[in-house]
């Protein structure tokens, strides 16, 4: 979706005050609208990702009990990277600047191109999710086999996540001269 569809359909939810307060506001209500909707996709991923990191928990606690215990340490890099990207996520720039902001204000464009880049990580976040849920089950199962290939794929999911995730603040502010 494009950045001037995402602005039309937000504007199309907006009440009246919403629309008295774009035009005396230049916008303020689009924006955010915008940034709201944006906080709340970040939020839904960040549970995503707790909710991640207890299953994993799980796995490890099982594959410990298995007596898979030279797993142990890649199970751990795996929480270590989980968190971290979880804190990101939690942490992120969500398009404010001051009025007097040396970087210059944020536009409505910028606003919508984030967000929608930011809806395209939802696909990453799947995958993850599914080879999670895969390792899971093997668990479950007691299925260990391949269990050092599936915990490292899920270690490069998540990286790759990440890499795409640092990524965003040049949708916000792009290296321009």
């Amino acid at each position: 979706m494009s950045e001037g569809d995402t602005i039309e359909r937000v504007k199309e939810r907006q009440g009246v005050l919403a629309k008295i307060q774009n035009v005396f506001g230049f916008g303020y209500a689009t924006k955010e609208d915008l940034r709201e909707l944006d906080k709340k996709l970040r939020d839904n991923y960040y549970a995503d990702f707790k909710s991640l990191r207890h299953k994993w928990e799980e796995i490890y606690l099982t594959a410990l009990n298995a007596g898979l215990k030279k797993a142990g340490d890649d199970f751990k890099k795996v929480i270590q990277v989980m968190d971290r990207v979880a804190e990101k996520i939690h942490r992120a720039d969500y398009g404010y600047a001051g009025l007097m902001d040396r970087k210059g204000q944020i536009e409505e464009t910028a606003l919508a191109k984030v967000f929608n880049y930011d809806k395209a990580l939802s696909n990453d976040i799947q995958g993850i999710v599914n080879s999670v849920d895969e390792l899971y089950n093997d668990s479950e199962a007691d299925r260990w086999a391949d269990a050092a290939t599936k915990i490292r794929n899920v270690k490069s999911l998540i990286l790759g996540f990440e890499s795409k995730w640092d990524g965003r603040e040049k949708e916000f502010r792009p290296l321009e001269v």
